[in-house]
C-alpha cells in the first residue's frame, strides 16, 4: 500500500474508532444500549448482483472481524429476494443473536428491526440506511449507520461529469446529460442522486432524461438506449451511479460509436477496465474493508455490553461515515495496492496496453 495515498481514509476510520472506545454518555438509542446477552453477531447481505463487493469483500472482513475477536458470526445473503430475506432473519433471531447488521433490500431490513428491537437486540444498519417515513424526511430505525458518506460519493460522481464535460470542451450548461441513477428503494441511491445533482447543478448541468433507477446492468443498458433514442443519439455524459449500471450503459455507447463521459462507483474490475480504457471517467472507490472493520468494531462493542457513542448523526441516528475515494486511470494502482483489486484480473485482453500505460502492475 502506498502510504501517502491512503492518510485521508486511514485518518478518517482512525477517528470513528476513537469514538467507539469510549463508553459515556452521548448520541444512542433506547435498542442500542440493551446489553447484549448472545455473543453472536447476525448478519444479512442484500444480494450478488448489484455488486460482486458483498460477498468477495464484505462477508469474508466480517467474518475474520468476528472470529478474531472470539465471537460467532451467521452471514447469510438474500440473493435479491425479500422473502428470503425476512427467512434468514426470523431463522437467524430464533437461533439467537447478541446484534444485527442488515443491509437493506427493497424496504426488507425495516421489519426485520422492528423484530429486532422488541427482543432488545440493537441493529446496524450496514452500508443502505433503514428508513421510515417519507422520501423526503426519512427517519433512521436501526440503531447505528455505518456506511461510507453517501452524498460525497455522489459529489464525486457529479464532479467526474463536470471535469469529463470541461475536458472535452463541451459547455456544462448546453450540455446533452443523462441520468441513470439507482433503485429508488435503495435509500442510498437517493444520498448518490442528491450529492451528484448538487454538484452538477451548481455547474450548469441540466438532466435530459432521467429513466426511473435500478441496479441491474442490462436493464440499466436498456433503459439507456431508450433515452438516446428519445434524445434523436445524441449524448454528451451520462451520470450512472455505480459500475455495474455504467457497464451497461458502456454497451449502448459503443454500440452507437460514442465515447462520453461516464460516472460509476465500487471499483470493481469491469469498473477499473472501462476507467483505463477511457469509457468510464472515472470510479468511486468505497474500501469496504474499512467499512467492515468499522462496523465490526461498533457490533463487538455492543456484543461486550458497552454502550458506544458516535457524535455524527444521520436521520436522526448515530452515523460513522467513511471517506470515499475517486479513482481515474491514474490511481488505479492504488487499489490494487490496498488489495482491492488484483491487476491480472484487470489487466486482460485489450486493457493490457492500458494498464502498462498506467503502471498497473
Amino acid at each position: 500500500m502506498k502510504k501517502s495515498s491512503w492518510i485521508p481514509i486511514t485518518v478518517a476510520i482512525c477517528a470513528s474508532a476513537l469514538v467507539l472506545t469510549g463508553c459515556a454518555s452521548g448520541t444512542t438509542n433506547a435498542g442500542s444500549t440493551a446489553e447484549a446477552t448472545a455473543g453472536r453477531a447476525c448478519v444479512i447481505l442484500p444480494d450478488s448482483a448489484s455488486s460482486p463487493r458483498w460477498e468477495n469483500g464484505d462477508r469474508p472482513a466480517l467474518l475474520k472481524a468476528f472470529t478474531d475477536a472470539g465471537f460467532e458470526a451467521d452471514i447469510q445473503n438474500a440473493q435479491g429476494d425479500t422473502n428470503k430475506y425476512a427467512t434468514i432473519a426470523d431463522q437467524e433471531l430464533t437461533k439467537g443473536c447478541g446484534v444485527m447488521i442488515l443491509v437493506d433490500y427493497n424496504g426488507a431490513a425495516a421489519a426485520i428491526t422492528e423484530k429486532a428491537q422488541k427482543q432488545g437486540i440493537p441493529v446496524i444498519a450496514y452500508d443502505r440506511p433503514i428508513t421510515s417515513g417519507s422520501k423526503d424526511s426519512p427517519t433512521m430505525v436501526a440503531d447505528y449507520y455505518v456506511s461510507f458518506d453517501n452524498e460525497q460519493v455522489g459529489a464525486l460522481e457529479g464532479q467526474s461529469i463536470v471535469d469529463g464535460l470541461k475536458a472535452a470542451g463541451k459547455d456544462a450548461s448546453t450540455a446533452t446529460v443523462v441520468y441513470m441513477g439507482g433503485d429508488p428503494t435503495d435509500g442510498n441511491a437517493k444520498l448518490f442522486h442528491d450529492g451528484a445533482a448538487k454538484v452538477m447543478t451548481a455547474a450548469g448541468i441540466k438532466p435530459a432524461q432521467e429513466p426511473t433507477g435500478v441496479w441491474d446492468g442490462d436493464k440499466s443498458a436498456t433503459n439507456f438506449e431508450q433515452a438516446l433514442t428519445a434524445l434523436g443519439g445524441k449524448v454528451d455524459a451520462v451520470w450512472v451511479a455505480n459500475d455495474t449500471n455504467a457497464a451497461g450503459v458502456i454497451t449502448v455507447l459503443d454500440k452507437n460509436g460514442l465515447t462520453v463521459p461516464v460516472s460509476g462507483q465500487d471499483a470493481s474490475t469491469a469498473g477499473l477496465q472501462n476507467v483505463l480504457l477511457g469509457k468510464q471517467s472515472a470510479t468511486v472507490y468505497k474500501p469496504y474493508k474499512l467499512e467492515a472493520d468499522a462496523a465490526s468494531k461498533l457490533a463487538i462493542a455492543l456484543l461486550k455490553g458497552e454502550k458506544p457513542t458516535v457524535a455524527k448523526q444521520l436521520y436522526g441516528k448515530p452515523f460513522i461515515a467513511v471517506t470515499p475515494v475517486l479513482i481515474t486511470a491514474d490511481k488505479v494502482q492504488s487499489v490494487v495496492d490496498a488489495g482491492d483489486a488484483v491487476a491480472a484480473d484487470i489487466c486482460t485482453g485489450n486493457v493490457a496496453a492500458a494498464c502498462t500505460q498506467y503502471g498497473v502492475k
